[in-house]
């Protein structure tokens, strides 16, 4: 069996109003294909029914707009190569 060199990382996000984020991971996958099937197999559940668009990268709103977002990570590879700055409230 080959080992594939990346893998695709499904997440769903609700942005309720007022702005907060909810982020779900639904799954790792092999292939997109894969992950697109997983989307198929949890969208019409309660909650993910409400929000079952897949948000494509090149979309004007990606990262703005509550949906699904399929992610291609190569294995092996840093990922968050800086730090990260927190607010505190």
């Amino acid at each position: 069996m080959e080992i594939p060199s990346s893998v695709f990382l499904v997440q769903h996000l609700h942005i309720h109003d007022g702005g907060e984020e909810c982020v779900k991971m639904v799954g790792v996958y092999e292939s997109r294909r894969a992950a697109q099937e997983a989307v198929g197999r949890v969208a019409s559940q309660l909650g993910f029914r409400d929000m079952p668009k897949i948000i494509e990268e090149n979309s004007p709103t990606y990262l703005d707009e509550s949906g699904f977002y399929i992610s291609e990570y190569e294995i092996g590879k840093d990922h968050w190569t800086e730090g990260f700055v927190t607010e505190k409230f």
